[in-house]
């Protein structure tokens, strides 16, 4: 028996509002009718340019009566509360967290507020004034699970990858792990995007193997992707990385593949999306950027909120990443019929049919990945657009988002002993 969102219309505060997920699910619920609050205190972790334009998005909407933004702190106990009792939401999805887990704990004093004070007061909030459901939270797992804990909240928890502090062992990994044990201890539903993440944290004893679950990833909206034809075939065949531009995403194997395959003369030309200066260790730098673009081996494309008109103009899809937990670029990119390039590696391999739908590559090797490039360009036009058509049947199989919505709505509805929305 399938479960579906409620029909009816609904009163939903969304926090983190101009990220990039609350932004988007912002205009999705406008979509839908519901009567939308957004809470954001439009922090400086990316270009504050491009949450003004999101927020743009948000009050041009041809629904944006229904919208109200707020600027607040979540660390402002008062504003929160006041926010909760002037618009009486129904449902809560927290999305707001300053910085993830990695960068709190090298840095704690900077986040604490926004991470655990902040959540803690989203959490007062839901209890005072008699939220129906409080949505999983996307980044604050470790914050957010301790705040929960000490106000007796049921908490679901969604790890949708492990990023780059579990690719080796140091102090960092096991202070990590000691935080996730404890937040995740007593947690009545723990949901992992891939098998090999879920084997690491019950091996690893952070988490009680009855209590966890799987989702394909965050999925994928497949009437929004939908399914493009190739750009004419009088181009260059175009290689698209979409990323946070981080070394961790395989941008310099990347770099390393087109410059070899440059240097045979190949016709093809190699670009680059996503996020500079983010606030991650293993940011690439501006001037190194610019360096690959002035010897013309890349084209640097800057940040976008809507991928789908660059993923229209590429003929493949690469991400030469070393670790995800399922990458939404490679779903996307997948459900507009694009072959895809990527690691065999957790998290990426399980998007694509090695040989079917695209070519799976070694992690950290320039050459191999530059070799599934050279495969790629020497497939016909009509070859691609076959991977590309198989790529799009898997995602409709296997990632379609309603998967994903479905099985937390069933979670939800057994926490809280409520039948669910059936469709």
């Amino acid at each position: 028996m399938a479960v579906a969102c409620p029909k009816q219309t609904m009163k939903i505060l969304v926090t983190g509002a101009a990220g990039f997920i609350g932004s988007n699910l912002v205009l999705r619920l406008l979509e839908r009718g519901d009567t939308v609050v957004g809470i954001d205190n439009h922090n400086d972790y990316y270009d504050p340019a491009i949450k003004e334009a999101r927020l743009a998005r948000h009050l041009n909407h041809p629904r944006h009566g229904n919208y109200t933004h707020l600027r607040i702190d979540l660390a402002d106990r008062d504003a929160v509360a006041s926010a909760f009792a002037t618009h009486q939401p129904q449902r809560v999805v927290n999305l707001a967290a300053q910085a993830g887990v990695r960068y709190s704990i090298t840095n704690p004093l900077a986040y604490i507020d926004s991470n655990i004070v902040g959540f803690a007061h989203i959490l007062e909030g839901c209890r005072h004034n008699a939220v129906e459901h409080l949505v999983y939270t996307v980044k604050p797992n470790v914050y957010g699970s301790i705040a929960a804990r000490a106000l007796g909240i049921p908490v679901v928890n969604n790890i949708s990858g492990l990023g780059a502090v579990f690719m080796k062992e140091t102090w960092l990994t096991c202070l990590v792990r000691g935080l996730y044990r404890l937040a995740l201890s007593r947690s009545a539903r723990v949901f992992f995007q891939n098998e090999d993440d879920r084997r690491l944290f019950v091996e690893g004893k952070l988490v009680r193997q009855e209590v966890t679950d799987m989702v394909p990833g965050s999925g994928v909206a497949l009437a929004h992707f939908e399914a493009t034809p190739l750009p004419a075939t009088t181009h260059a065949i175009r290689f698209l990385l979409i990323a946070r531009m981080l070394w961790d995403k395989g941008v310099g194997e990347f770099v390393e593949a087109a410059r070899m395959i440059k240097s045979r003369g190949a016709h093809a030309e190699f670009c680059l999306l996503g996020f500079l200066d983010v606030q991650n260790p293993a940011t690439v730098l501006r001037e190194e950027m610019q360096a690959w673009v002035d010897e013309s081996v890349v084209k640097y494309l800057g940040a976008t909120d809507d991928v789908r008109p660059y993923i229209a103009e590429a003929d493949c899809i690469v991400l030469p990443s070393y670790r995800e937990g399922t990458p939404r670029s490679l779903l996307e990119a997948a459900a507009m019929a694009r072959p895809i390039i990527t690691t065999d590696a957790v998290g990426c391999r399980e998007v694509v049919h090695d040989g079917v739908s695209g070519y799976l590559c070694h992690t950290r090797d320039a050459a191999d990945l530059a070799e599934k490039m050279q495969r790629m360009i020497a497939l016909s036009p009509e070859a691609r657009a076959e991977m590309g058509r198989r790529g799009r049947e898997k995602v409709e199989r296997q990632f379609d988002e309603e998967i994903v919505i479905n099985k937390y709505l069933e979670t939800i509805a057994e926490i809280v002993g409520q039948p669910p929305h059936v469709a």
